[in-house]
């Protein structure tokens, strides 16, 4: 699927240049000629990125920029008189991800259109590899647990296992369930290894582990991860 560019300009010679030269590199394009048809597309649409002038007719490109961040985080460059240092100051203030001075090559558009947007896929994929409840942070990709931004170590095993009571999170898990689910390694029924290595990841995150609140044991049935609320801090009463 084709990268979605919403350019928010109201020069037309200008606006038929930049939209022709990024539709032939493979984005698709819409125009708007001013702030309001601008927010209005942008919620409508949820473009990718946003090329955003600052001289518009009405609200200016500033006060987009500030009323888009109240509901998106697209990628926003926007598009400045040349040495209007306070545009572009306050801009990035704002929430503006990058700046060009007009006149400016459209090459060098495309290049900053194509850094905002590698920026931003690799924050939500680093977003993605990380989970997060309460002061709990569970790094997939890494492999590391921290609480309150503490890190605490764990086997792999025990890794594992508190990965998939997070992913889990207010379901609770038999022992069957999590054995079943953690495949690669004999569990021993009779000696209760879920409930050892349970004991052992308390022991690492917890702050009280003989009164847990973030792995919980519901009686006759197994284990759970508490959903706490967000901003919640497992060690307050």
């Amino acid at each position: 699927m084709p990268t979605r560019v919403l350019l928010i300009d109201d020069d037309a010679r200008l606006v038929e240049m930049l939209g022709g030269y990024l539709r032939t590199h493979g984005y698709q394009v819409d125009c708007c000629g001013d702030g309001e048809s601008g927010l209005q597309a942008q919620r409508r649409t949820g473009y990718d990125a946003v090329v955003l002038d600052v001289m518009l007719p009405g609200i200016d490109g500033l006060e987009v920029c500030r009323r888009m961040r109240a509901f998106s985080q697209v990628p926003i460059v926007m598009l400045t008189a040349r040495g209007d240092d306070m545009d572009r100051i306050v801009g990035i203030e704002i929430g503006a991800d990058d700046y060009l001075p007009k006149p400016f090559n459209p090459r060098e558009l495309l290049a900053r259109l194509a850094a905002v947007l590698r920026r931003t896929r690799a924050g939500e994929h680093q977003a993605a590899d990380r989970l997060r409840l309460g002061p709990l942070e569970i790094d997939r990709g890494a492999r590391e647990v921290r609480v309150r931004g503490q890190r605490r170590e764990l086997t792999g095993r025990q890794f594992d296992l508190l990965l998939l009571l997070a992913e889990r999170a207010g379901r609770v898990q038999t022992r069957e369930q999590l054995m079943d689910a953690l495949k690669g390694e004999e569990w021993d029924n009779v000696d209760r290894s879920i409930d050892v290595h349970i004991s052992r990841i308390r022991q690492a995150i917890e702050d009280d582990p003989r009164h847990p609140r973030l792995v919980q044991t519901v009686r006759g049935a197994g284990y759970v991860l508490a959903l706490l609320p967000a901003g919640a801090d497992a060690g307050e009463p």
